[in-house]
């Protein structure tokens, strides 16, 4: 903690740097009607600069703070009005001044709208990039930091208002549709002009106001005028000074015109920095929409992966990795779009944890058995990701979308694992294991849409999926780990010298979505919605576990270990809903008739599933003001797994889980109400939001388990015991006098889930059924706090500090995390940059098992060259050598905390070249 005094010494210091005096007033028309969010600022004569800004309240109001004894010109805008342009001196104590504009457009208005920091137009807002930089920036990441009411976590993902932006463009063209990571990372700051928040968005034009958008965030980067029409970007290398062998190669190239832009992205390291992970090859949708989420039924297509070991912070002892992308957009003619990118990663992880499971007694709690281990993983993977998109849009009144998304990766994992389970008596062995896939998928996307009149409009979207798994496991260990011991569920392994059982498994997708809407606007201010639609999966399931023995021969095991499975499902649906606007409130009720058929088909048989279910949706809004409102949703849902859950036979899922599938298994029904407010007070610039979401699941599908000792094998079933999940967060965000920004976040969620344990020693030869088990009732507890006060000075230097707080509380587990930081940047000597990020960790639980002190500290020096294109950079990462870091999580049975280990400390040599 000591590391923090001189950075919160400077803080304090930097904040009483500025005295000054407030202007303050309101902005009305001649009527004396106040103009809300009508744009003023204060130039600084001698200097020419702009000192400071501010857009008015719904009454008006304004607020400046200048310097005293300063001359400015006074400027004043709102669109519709003629603009003023008036001296004024500041003296030594507050000023109230009001000002009146006259209706009427001049063409002062328009070169005083560009020089606002910030202007808001309907339903967009514009940040001038010039307006928030102070020199140090480098990447657009850099920037939106520093914008109000903007935040951008680690992993390059942007909320504005609370709310996540689901699209990046820029000069109006796709730049890696689908995921801001890449853009937010890579787009140099000093191309960056304007940032375009495009809020209640929506792709399809004529569509907009029809659906409801409110939730929907896109974010559009216009270039500054030397970026057009040029290539642009920068070329960067480096290598490690002292010890180790660190490189890293990374070349950026930009290029954009009216007709066509292309994008191109390089990255080679093993620094350990990573423009995409494993968990954004997953994640990334390629901007393909849920086009049946107001549809009432959740059948995601689940994945069958075999779960590789995630990075923790994306650090890991070694890290190597190759990275190129490639986007781009044409225009042939006016009325033809084309679009598109792809995206090769090769990454090599060497990974090292030290970890501690629990399982829990199902009846007090408290921890049953301990298992700790020393993991030592290798992983490999290469992925790759093609998207190709057009759109055809010959008048206003039609409009044809064209989308195909190509994933496919290779991943391997190998991991030698050493295990001690204590309960009565210890039990060590060394454990080996091997994980192989290469998933493939292929989606594809038509949409149409059509405007008939004023009055109707028409959309159909189709949607296909086609994907193959392959998952292979191997594990090798020196005791038995699944004898039948009364649950019938045991493989039946022959007696070795060490344990060598394999699974393979292919599992094949087919899914269509098609849904057709009609709109018909009754009023200005309503319309109604009619939906047909139909959702059709048909999958492949087929596995087989096997053994090798001591002599290398493979033994098949019996047909308890063999799967081979058809699931087919279909839904057929149609939808009504009616929208209207009365007042403040905008609210949308709706109800969609579904018809469900299924079966899934094993083992010579077929078992149907057919019925009819009503389900009711609403969402309705309070607009309480121009920035403030309040969002009400909910949703009736009817959901369904995917063919894995139906296998009768065994699957292995770890070396320690086994799993077989029910094929009577039922749907689940949940309910979730998601309450919203949000308040956006330009007039002093804070940002205020806060949501509530509670989720009351019913017929779930639970895992019904038995241990031996960490080793679990079980089934699955529908339970009668609701799960409920409540969650909640709030945030406080406020820029102030300019220099100055300070928030706070809150976030919290509870569970409660009903578990299932069976003990086959009080049920000896019994089924394993929930009827013959033991309820385990979890509850979870976690809570997140982050507060932080930042500056933005353009001449001294900028610190942000901060404090998180993270409480996890797990059945009879409580750990804690605190995280104080310190980031600093400062633009010295005109030419010379310093930042440095720190952060101290101390985390522990309630009886102090656990314990430990750690922190980060990276920094760098750069220089830029005066006129010319080349800047020098030397940096160090993990600066105090720190060796490994904490954390723990939870599941239904067990609880697991872990030590992980991360790459020592590094210093980098970087020569940049920008073009």
């Amino acid at each position: 903690m000591k590391k923090l005094y001189l950075m919160l010494l400077l803080t304090v210091s930097l904040f009483s740097y500025a005295q000054n005096v407030r202007l303050e007033g309101t902005i009305k028309d001649s009527t004396g009607m106040a103009l809300e969010m009508a744009n003023i600022m204060a130039v600084n004569k001698a200097t020419n600069a702009m000192e400071s800004y501010a857009i008015t309240d719904d009454t008006g109001r304004y607020q400046l703070a200048l310097k005293a004894n300063v001359a400015y010109t006074l400027k004043a805008s709102y669109i519709g009005y003629t603009p003023l342009e008036e001296p004024l001196t500041m003296g030594t104590s507050n000023m109230v001044k009001n000002i009146v504009l006259k209706a009427g457009v001049d063409l002062k208005e328009l070169e005083i709208v560009h020089e606002m920091p910030v202007t808001i137009k309907g339903d967009t807002i514009v940040y001038n990039s010039d307006s928030f930089t102070t020199g140090t920036e480098r990447k657009l990441e850099d920037v939106l930091k520093k914008l109000p009411g903007m935040e951008v976590d680690s992993e390059g993902g942007v909320k504005v208002e609370g709310k996540t932006v689901g699209k990046l463009t820029v000069e109006d063209k796709d730049f890696f549709d689908g995921d801001t990571k890449l853009g937010v990372k890579n787009i140099p700051a000093d191309a960056v002009d304007k940032i375009e928040i495009l809020r209640n968005y929506n792709e399809v034009g004529q569509l907009k106001g029809l659906e409801n958008n409110e939730e929907n965030i896109a974010m559009n980067i216009k270039l500054k005028k030397g970026k057009k029409n040029f290539w642009f970007g920068d070329v960067s290398a480096g290598v490690s000074i002292g010890e180790g062998e660190r490189y890293i190669t990374n070349p950026k190239l930009f290029y954009y015109s009216p007709k066509y832009s292309l994008n191109v992205i390089g990255n080679i390291n093993n620094t350990g920095e990573l423009p995409l992970t494993m968990q954004d090859y997953f994640k990334m949708t390629g901007g393909f929409r849920n086009m049946m989420k107001k549809g009432g039924t959740n059948f995601n297509v689940g994945s069958n992966d075999l779960g590789l070991s995630l990075l923790r912070n994306n650090r890991a002892k070694s890290i190597e990795t190759k990275f190129g992308a490639a986007n781009f957009s044409y225009n042939p003619m006016e009325t033809l779009t084309l679009s598109g990118f792809g995206i090769f990663n090769s990454n090599r992880n060497e990974l090292e944890t030290y970890s501690r499971n629990q399982i829990l007694d199902p009846v007090t709690g408290e921890p049953q058995t301990t298992q700790q281990t020393e993991d030592r993983s290798l992983q490999r993977s290469d992925f790759a990701l093609l998207k190709l998109s057009g759109t055809y849009k010959p008048n206003k009144n039609f409009q044809a979308d064209y989308d195909a998304f190509l994933k496919t990766s290779k991943q391997t994992e190998e991991n030698a694992l050493f295990s001690t389970v204590m309960p009565e008596t210890s039990q060590s062995q060394d454990i080996y294991t091997q994980k192989k896939q290469q998933p493939f998928s292929f989606n594809q996307n038509l949409n149409l849409y059509y405007t008939l009149n004023d009055k109707n409009v028409f959309a159909l979207e189709m949607q296909h999926l086609y994907q193959d798994e392959d998952p292979f496991y191997n594990a090798n260990l020196a005791n038995n780990p699944f004898p039948d011991a009364g649950t019938g569920l045991g493989l039946g392994l022959q007696p070795a010298s060490r344990y060598d059982i394999n699974q393979k498994r292919f599992v094949t997708t087919n899914k269509l979505d098609v849904k057709g809407d009609y709109y018909y606007m009754l009023t200005a201010k309503s319309n109604i919605n009619v939906t047909v639609g139909n959702t059709y999966s048909y999958q492949g399931f087929d596995s087989s576990v096997f053994q090798v023995l001591d002599n290398g021969v493979e033994d098949d095991l019996d047909s308890n270990t063999k799967n081979s499975v058809n699931y087919s499902f279909n839904d057929v649906f149609l939808g009504l809903h009616y929208k209207f606007i009365a007042g403040k409130f905008t609210v949308n009720p709706g109800v969609s008739l579904h018809s469900y058929t299924s079966f899934n088909e094993q083992l010579g048989t077929k078992v149907n599933q057919d019925f009819y279910r009503l389900l009711p949706d609403v969402y309705a809004v309070y607009q309480i003001k121009k920035s403030e409102r309040l969002q009400y949703t909910y949703n009736m849902t009817t959901e369904f797994t995917d063919v894995a859950k139906f296998a009768q036979g065994l699957v292995l899922n770890n070396y320690n889980s086994l799993l077989r599938g029910n094929r009577n298994l039922e749907n689940a029904l949940y309910q979730t109400h998601n309450l919203n407010y949000f308040k956006y007070n330009m007039f002093n610039f804070t940002q205020i939001f806060a949501a509530i979401n509670y989720s009351h699941r019913m017929d779930a599908i639970k895992n019904l388990s038995a241990f031996s000792g960490i080793n679990q094998v079980g089934t699955v079933e529908n339970s009668n015991f609701a799960d409920e999940v409540v969650s909640g967060a709030a945030g406080y965000t406020r820029s102030f006098a300019r220099y100055y920004k300070a928030s706070l976040n809150v976030a919290m969620s509870w569970s409660r889930f009903n578990n299932f344990r069976f003990d086959p020693a009080t049920n000896p030869g019994q089924a394993v059924t929930i009827d013959n088990a033991i309820m385990q009732v979890n509850e979870q507890f976690t809570q997140n706090y982050t507060a932080s006060f930042s500056t933005n000075y353009k001449q001294l230097p900028n610190v942000e500090v901060g404090y998180t707080l993270n409480l996890n509380s797990y059945a009879s587990n409580k750990f804690y995390t605190h995280s104080p930081f310190v980031r600093m940047d400062y633009l010295f000597l005109k030419d010379f940059t310093l930042t440095a990020d720190y952060t101290y960790n101390h985390y522990y639980n309630d009886v102090k098992t656990s314990d430990n002190e750690y922190d980060f500290l990276n920094a760098a020096v750069m220089y830029r060259v005066p006129d010319s294109k080349w800047e020098f950079k030397v940096g160090g990462t993990n600066l105090f050598n720190t060796s490994s870091l904490n954390d723990d999580s939870f599941n239904q049975f067990s609880t697991r905390t872990s030590r992980y280990r991360v790459q020592p400390r590094y210093l980098l040599l970087t020569v940049m070249y920008r073009i």
